[in-house]
C-alpha cells in the first residue's frame, strides 16, 4: 500500500505540530516529494501555502533514528485503518466492527433521531447547573468574557486569562442575587463571541496547568460530525460525562470524568479516552487535552445561537467503570472451553512436514555460517510445492512464499533453479519469491505489507531467509523477542500459514551445548517455535570417512512441540544440495577450530560469556537514543543507566560493565558516560577507576 493511501485515514486537523512534521519527515525518508505532504495538509484550517515546502527543505535525516513510513502506518491504524480491510472511509450508517481497539456498535443503536432543541431562553440557571455539577463550594472557578476575532479564520477566541478569583459559592450567591441577569454575575460579554469557562478548579494564582488543583475532568470536542451524531456517538460509547453542552457553533462539549491522581495519570487517561473516541469516528480536537483548557460557558448568547446544557450525568459513573466497559467490548480473545462438555475433539491442523510441523505453526532452522541453511530452505520449498520428501519426511503439497532478504534477487532466482535441477524436479507452480534485499524490512514495517499482499493468495508456507534481517531489536532481550515472535504469530493466524525461518548460531564452540541452546540470542528463539531444527558440523574422520573437497558433513537435531523427537539426521552438503547419509553415526561435532568436543550441555567458557555480554552492551549503547525514556534524552548512556537496563540480567554489575568497556577498543567511559572512542579522540581519556 502506498503511504499516500494511508494518509486518507489520517485527518491533519487531528494532529499536533510535531505529529504533522513527522508525517512530512516520513514521506521524505521513503522517497516521496513535497507535493504529497502539501496536498494532504490542505484540508487542515491551519494550512498556509508555502509552509510545507519551507519545512521540507529543513529536514535532515537522523541516521540513528530516522522517521520512517512506519510512523504513518501507526497513525493510520490509530485512526481506523486495518490491513485486512480495503481502503475507504466509514460512512455514518456503517457498522463499526471490532479491529482490536474499536468498540463494536450496530448502526441500529446509533439513534440520531433525537433532536437537540435550543431553549427559548438561556441565562443564570444554565450556569448554576454547570457550576453545581462540576465544582465544590470553596473551589475557584475560572472563566473568560474577553474576546478577539481571528479575522483569517473568522473565529472568536479568548483575549485574556479571564477571571480566576471567584469561588463556586460566590458565583452561586451572585446568581441567587441576580437570577435574571447573567451579566450581573460574570460581567458584560460580547454576544457575538459568547463566553468561556474552565472545567477544572484553580488555585487562584493563575490559569496554567500548574494552577489546576484537581485533575477531575477532560474535554471531548469534535466538530467533524453533525451535532446529533456527535451526541449519539458520545452516548453509545458510554463516556462518563458529567455535563454536556452545546457550544453555539458546530460542536458539543462533553466534560468527561477523569479523576486522575497525577499529571502523568491524567495524560495517560486522556490519551486513552481520545484514542477510543477517534477509533470510533469521533475526531477529537487535541488542543483541548490540557487540564487548564476552557469549554464554552452555558447560559450565554453566541451570535444567533445560544450556549446551553444538553445533558447531565450520562454514561458510566467513573472513568474506571467506563474503561472496563471498553475493554470488555474490545475483548477479542477466544472464549473459555469447558473440556468435559466437548462432544468431540477439534481436528488437528494437517501435517505440513510429517512428524515435524503442522500447518499454521512456526519452525526455525539454526546453524553456523555456511552450513547451507538457505539451500536447505530452498530444498524444503521445492519439496512442498511438489509434495515430495524432505530429509526423509513427507511434505504436504502446497504453495510457498519465499522472502529472500539477503541474496541478490537475480542470483537467488538462479540459485533456486540450480537446486531444482540437482534435485531433478520439474519447474512446477506453487513457489513465489519476494526479493527484499536492500529494503527496510523490519517486521513492524514488513508485516502490514505482507498481510495486504498475501491476503487471499492461499500460501501454506512463508519462509523468511534470514531471520535477523526482519528483526531490528535486541535479540538477547527476552521481552523484545517475545514481541517479535508475536508479529510472526499474527501473520500465521491472519493468513492461516506456517512460517519457517533460518537463524545463526551464537559465537564460539557449539558442540558442548544442547541443540536447543545453540541459536544466537535470547532463549525465546528456542522456546517459541513449534519446531526447532539445528545444524552442527561433524568431523567425518571420526567415522573413518573422508569427503571430497568442498563437501561438508552436518548433523540435524530436532526439538519439537507437537511430535515425538526423531533420530538425528546426518547429511552431506554437496553444493547446492544436502544428501542424507548413514555413514556418519560415529562422527562427533566440531568446534570452531575443527576439533571434536563433547556433545553434552555446558562447558561454555567465561570468555565466551563475557563476549556475549559485551555484544549486548554494544547494542544498547548504539541504540541508546531510541531506548532512552528520559524526557531530556542523551545520545549515550551512563554506566548507572546500563545497570538499570540490565538489572534483571545475570552478570551485569557496575564493575562488570566497566570492565567490559575498558577491555575493548570501541568505547571509553568519561564523566560516567559511555562514548564511542572515535568521538572523544581529542580529549585526554583515562580509564575510570
Amino acid at each position: 500500500m502506498e503511504l499516500t493511501e494511508l494518509l486518507e485515514y489520517i485527518p491533519p486537523s487531528s494532529l499536533d505540530y510535531q505529529e504533522w512534521v513527522n508525517v512530512g519527515m516520513a514521506l521524505k525518508h521513503e522517497g516521496y516529494d513535497v507535493t504529497s505532504w502539501d496536498s494532504w495538509s490542505r484540508s487542515d484550517n491551519r494550512y498556509k501555502p508555502g509552509d510545507c515546502a519551507k519545512k521540507w527543505a529543513s529536514f535532515k535525516e537522523n541516521t540513528l533514528k530516522p522517521v520512517t513510513g512506519g510512523t504513518i502506518y501507526d497513525m493510520a491504524v490509530r485512526f481506523g485503518y486495518s490491513p485486512n480491510k480495503e481502503i475507504r472511509l466509514f460512512d455514518w450508517d456503517d457498522e463499526i466492527v471490532n479491529d482490536g481497539d474499536v468498540v463494536i456498535k450496530d448502526s441500529a443503536w446509533l439513534d440520531t433521531s433525537s433532536i437537540i432543541e435550543e431553549p427559548k431562553e438561556v441565562g443564570t440557571d444554565e450556569l448554576r447547573r454547570y457550576i453545581q455539577a462540576l465544582f465544590k463550594p470553596d473551589e475557584i472557578v475560572g472563566f473568560c468574557i474577553d474576546a478577539e476575532k481571528d479575522e483569517e479564520k473568522g473565529k472568536w477566541r479568548p483575549s485574556s486569562k479571564g477571571s480566576y478569583g471567584m469561588t463556586a459559592k460566590q458565583i452561586l450567591s451572585a446568581i441567587k442575587k441576580h437570577p435574571d441577569s447573567i451579566e450581573d454575575v460574570i460581567g458584560d460579554y460580547n454576544k457575538e463571541a459568547g463566553a468561556w469557562i474552565r472545567f477544572n478548579p484553580l488555585d487562584g494564582h493563575g490559569v496554567a496547568n500548574a494552577n489546576v488543583t484537581d485533575l477531575r475532568y477532560a474535554l471531548v470536542e469534535s466538530d467533524d460530525l453533525e451535532i446529533e451524531k456527535q451526541k449519539a456517538l458520545v452516548e453509545q460509547l458510554n463516556l462518563p460525562v458529567a455535563i454536556m453542552t452545546y457550544s453555539g457553533g458546530k460542536s458539543i462539549h462533553s466534560i468527561v470524568r477523569i479523576n486522575a491522581v497525577t499529571e502523568q495519570d491524567y495524560r495517560e487517561k486522556v490519551d486513552y479516552l481520545y484514542k477510543i473516541c477517534e477509533k470510533n469516528g469521533l475526531k477529537i480536537d487535541k488542543q483541548n487535552k490540557n487540564q487548564s483548557r476552557m469549554s464554552r460557558m452555558p447560559g450565554v448568547i453566541r451570535g444567533e445561537k445560544k450556549q446551553f446544557i444538553i445533558a447531565e450525568n450520562i454514561g458510566a459513573a467513573s472513568f474506571d467503570e467506563w474503561k472496563d466497559y471498553i475493554e470488555d467490548s474490545i475483548d477479542t480473545y477466544p472464549e473459555f472451553i469447558e473440556f468435559d462438555k466437548l462432544e468431540e475433539l477439534p481436528p488437528l491442523s494437517p501435517e505440513l512436514i510429517s512428524g515435524i510441523l503442522r500447518k499454521g505453526h512456526k519452525m526455525l532452522i539454526s546453524g553456523a555460517s555456511k552450513a547451507g541453511k538457505s539451500f536447505l530452505l530452498i530444498e524444503l520449498a521445492l519439496c512442498i510445492t511438489q509434495g515430495k520428501k524432505w530429509l526423509g519426511f513427507e511434505c504436504m503439497k502446497g504453495k510457498v512464499l519465499y522472502i529472500n532478504l539477503e541474496v541478490d534477487g537475480n542470483s537467488f532466482l538462479n540459485r533456486v533453479d540450480e537446486v531444482r535441477k540437482r534435485m531433478d524436479f520439474d519447474r512446477s507452480e506453487g513457489l513465489t519469491v519476494w526479493n527484499l534485499r536492500g529494503e527496510n524490512a523490519a517486521i513492524d514495517k514488513l508485516a502490514p505489507r505482507l498481510l495486504r499482499r498475501a491476503k487471499d493468495k492461499g500460501y501454506d508456507v512463508i519462509i523468511f531467509d534470514p531471520l535477523y534481517k526482519i528483526n531490528q531489536s535486541d535479540e538477547n532481550s527476552a521481552s523484545e523477542m517475545a514481541k517479535f515472535f508475536n508479529h510472526l504469530d499474527t501473520i500465521c493466524v491472519q493468513l492461516g500459514t506456517s512460517i519457517i525461518c533460518c537463524h545463526h548460531h551464537s559465537k564460539g564452540a557449539q558442540g558442548g551445548k544442547f541443540s536447543i541452546d545453540r541459536a544466537s540470542g535470547s532463549g525465546v528463539f528456542a522456546r517459541d517455535p513449534d519446531a526447532l531444527l539445528d545444524m552442527i558440523q561433524l568431523n567425518p574422520k571420526d567415522a573413518e570417512k573422508s569427503l571430497p573437497d568442498g563437501q561438508t558433513a552436518w548433523r540435524i537435531s530436532a526439538t519439537l512441540r507437537e511430535f515425538k523427537t526423531p533420530e538425528d539426521i546426518d547429511v552431506i552438503f554437496d553444493y547446492p544440495i544436502h544428501h542424507i547419509t548413514k555413514d556418519l553415526k560415529d562422527a562427533k561435532p566440531m568446534n570452531g577450530a575443527g576439533s571434536e568436543v563433547n556433545s553434552k550441555r555446558g562447558n561454555v567458557s567465561k570468555k565466551e560469556k563475557a563476549e556475549k555480554r559485551y555484544e549486548r552492551i554494544q547494542w544498547v549503547v548504539k541504540n541508546w537514543e531510541e531506548i532512552d525514556t528520559k524526557e531530556v534524552k542523551t545520545p549515550y548512556p551512563k554506566v548507572s543507566e546500563l545497570m538499570e537496563y540490565f538489572k534483571n540480567d545475570e552478570g551485569f554489575s557496575r564493575n562488570s560493565i566497566k570492565n567490559q568497556i575498558e577491555n575493548h577498543e570501541d568505547y571509553v567511559i568519561k564523566d560516567g558516560f559511555i562514548f564511542p572512542k572515535d568521538e572523544v579522540s581529542d580529549v585526554n581519556i583515562e580509564k575510570s577507576s
